[in-house]
């Protein structure tokens, strides 16, 4: 007999905004502390165990696949700093990775690496996960620096997934922890130069990071010195060091909008200087490149002082350092192109690395530092149609090899050195692929991926990126796993995945749809998917679904769609939209709720986001097209395709109240199904820390694809 699943209780509550007036039944459940709403989560978890008792064994049997082609005992490739080799490692049985550095030797250009992933000789171990993590559920790391004499390691752990942080300090001579402990921390910090003070940042109420700290190494945290804080509630602060170790930034952005002060790390003491004031509208970011400052912008004028956001693809251009002319000067070194959109760059004592999206694709330029305006510089090229390329990390400022990671939805993760002088590429790495249990070894040459383009409603050509095993039918009859985001112009570009391998093996095709909203196409591509745009995010996706059936990938009784975080209300928004276009959905941390989150601006993040979906609180135009994409507010009485969702009792980015009542709702509502819900309940916006559990979970939902899609 199946299960009963379990029925939240319904106590209505009253919502009222712009002479609109809705009950919300489940508007209770978003209390963490409360007994009966813990109650209802736990009683949704056994009722998901219940019915997934039968995947246990193709759960085990997928487990045991991404177990068995994982090198469990790696270390990464090491990356000269100073003087040391630094580098993580994993270690065959332990969850976590430990954070290792070994000192450089006279002419050593790179260190020997043993091939079975065995610490290198003379090796140092700054930090180990695992003891760390030892008694706890929940491990994650928000900070980890190392002064610049190398003596002091500042880190920062969290142990229940709610994203604060304490922050503590070690001694790398003597191997003491340091008695110096703040809580309630950001991600990052900065040392200055002479390693006497450490920058970090704390947030609000709401989650929102905003004032940066000053504190003396051998002090208490009470005594620390308040250097920023950032009073409008839209903006987040960052901060970090530059590559020069000449200065630390204090960034602070909004959606829209960005900023930039530059502090003396050698005078820690000294106030911040601002590159350019912000103007609403006008993006930029700052490298310090030795004798200048290169700035990337969108301001119309191409300086600080133009019409706001005009180059919607971004420009780079030169500046003058602070106190050597007005940095708000700017001169073009690569003019706006249009379709070009510039990401970001690395400023190097001779070099400098700008890397861009361009036609779907991302890509890199090499620079002299001389390079005048203008100058084309050398781009990076790579044989495969569809690839994804970008910068690893650099830390040398004197260097003439820039290090960058490659993929492709075939070729495993790998990692390069590029010789700035020439372009030559070195294969430093590429991610192992170990045998199948079954002892077949894993060949690129086996599969064959694609780049298809789906028909929007609106005429527009939306890129589809799909990778399938050779010899997959192409007669409707093989089963498929689309995958979506398109939020906050964040690009879903192709990579490869050990995991995935189970499901191509099983005769699957895996799609992603570079849909509107994200930033594959570039800036408008993400501008025509947000604010009242924000429908032709959902109508491209199902474009996309719709373009792998008539091109006989798949059919609709075989296709699945999975998508996390903003990409979870993409799936909310598919499911009412195009309920028979899928045989199911999974949704992962689903922003399902968005109306209701939206409309509460002491909840984490909203006042952020209205510039990323509108403000329904005060826009009556804003509130009724919310409304009318927002899942929770449209689930209807029809057939829904079987819905996984998963989330986190300590998720402070999307709540775990947003899919408990959207699953309460369907259930109550539609027909179809079945909805299932499963709750981590100490985890946080990434689900379970460990590498081992988040195997485990993994596991569990491809077996849930595999079977609903049979």
């Amino acid at each position: 007999m199946n299960p009963v699943p379990p029925s939240a209780k319904r106590v209505p509550s009253q919502r009222s905004h712009h002479g609109d007036t809705v009950t919300d039944e489940y508007a209770w459940l978003t209390d963490s502390k409360d007994p009966e709403t813990i109650a209802y989560l736990e009683a949704e978890n056994a009722y998901t165990g219940s019915l997934t008792t039968g995947l246990a064994g193709l759960r085990t049997a997928i487990f045991g696949e991404i177990k068995a082609r994982t090198q469990e005992t790696d270390l990464s490739v090491p990356v000269r700093k100073g003087r040391y080799w630094r580098y993580s490692r994993t270690v065959e049985g332990q969850q976590y990775a430990m954070h290792c550095r070994r000192a450089a030797r006279d002419g050593e250009v790179t260190p020997p690496v043993p091939e079975d992933g065995k610490p290198l000789d003379g090796e140092e171990v700054l930090l180990d996960g695992n003891q760390l993590a030892e008694g706890q559920k929940f491990f994650s790391l928000g900070a980890y620096s190392v002064s610049h004499d190398d003596k002091l390691l500042a880190y920062s752990t969290d142990f229940a997934g709610d994203e604060r942080f304490t922050l503590r300090i070690k001694n790398l001579v003597s191997g003491e922890i340091l008695p110096d402990e703040v809580p309630n921390t950001f991600y990052g910090c900065a040392w200055s130069l002479d390693a006497t003070a450490l920058f970090y940042v704390t947030v609000d109420d709401a989650w929102r990071p905003y004032r940066v700290w000053r504190h003396a190494v051998g002090t208490a945290a009470d005594a620390d010195v308040l250097v920023f804080e950032e009073a409008d509630e839209r903006f987040w602060v960052s901060i970090g060091a530059s590559r020069s170790e000449r200065y630390i930034a204090i960034r602070t952005a909004s959606v829209l909008t960005s900023e930039v002060r530059l502090l003396d790390a050698a005078r820690p003491t000294q106030e911040a200087v601002v590159v350019a004031p912000r103007r609403q509208g006008v993006e930029y970011d700052v490298e310090d490149a030795a004798d200048r400052l290169l700035v990337l912008h969108n301001d119309s004028a191409g300086s600080a002082g133009g019409d706001d956001g005009g180059k919607e693809d971004f420009e780079l251009a030169t500046a003058p350092l602070p106190g050597a002319g007005d940095t708000t000067d700017w001169a073009p070194l690569i003019p706006h192109s249009p379709g070009t959109r510039l990401l970001g760059m690395d400023a190097f004592a001779d070099y400098t690395v700008v890397y861009y999206r361009r036609d779907g694709l991302t890509g890199l330029r090499v620079l002299p530092a001389d390079a005048g305006p203008g100058s084309g510089g050398r781009e990076i090229s790579f044989p495969e149609p569809i690839y994804s390329v970008g910068p690893g990390f650099n830390p040398e400022f004197e260097t003439t090899t820039f290090r960058l990671s490659y993929t492709s939805l075939v070729t495993p993760g790998s990692v390069y050195d590029c010789d700035l002088a020439t372009g030559a590429l070195t294969l430093l790495k590429q991610q192992p692929v170990l045998p199948s249990p079954s002892g077949v070894a894993y060949d690129p040459a086996d599969y064959e991926q694609h780049r298809e383009w789906a028909m929007a409603a609106d005429g527009t050509q939306v890129p589809v990126s799909i990778v399938c095993r050779k010899g997959t039918p192409r007669d409707g009859s093989a089963p498929c796993l689309l995958y979506g985001y398109g939020s906050y112009e964040h690009s879903i570009d192709p990579s490869f995945s050990i995991a995935r391998l189970s499901l191509l093996d099983r005769g699957f095709v895996f799609a992603i749809a570079h849909i509107r909203g994200g930033g594959e196409m570039g800036r408008a591509w993400y501008t025509h998917g947000k604010l009242l745009e924000k429908r032709n995010t959902f109508t491209d996706f199902v474009a996309c679904a719709e373009h792998l059936v008539a091109a006989r990938w798949t059919s609709p009784s075989r296709l699945v769609a999975r998508g996390g975080s903003a990409g979870g209300l993409l799936m909310g928004a598919v499911a009412n939209l195009a309920p028979r276009q899928f045989a199911g959905i999974v949704a992962q941390v689903p922003f399902v709720d968005a109306l209701n989150t939206i409309l509460d601006p002491s909840l984490p993040l909203t006042v952020t986001e209205w510039e990323e979906w509108g403000d329904p609180l005060h826009n009556a135009d804003v509130y009724a097209y919310m409304k009318s994409y927002a899942p929770y507010e449209n689930v209807a009485a029809v057939d829904y395709p079987a819905i996984f969702a998963l989330t986190s009792l300590n998720d402070t980015r999307v709540s775990f109240h947003e899919p408990a009542k959207w699953i309460a709702r369907l259930r109550a509502t539609a027909t179809g199904g079945p909805f299932l819900l499963k709750t981590e309940m100490v985890a946080g916006h990434g689900g379970r820390s460990g590498r081992y559990d988040a195997w485990e979970e993994e596991a569990l939902v491809l077996a849930w694809i595999v079977t609903t899609a049979q």
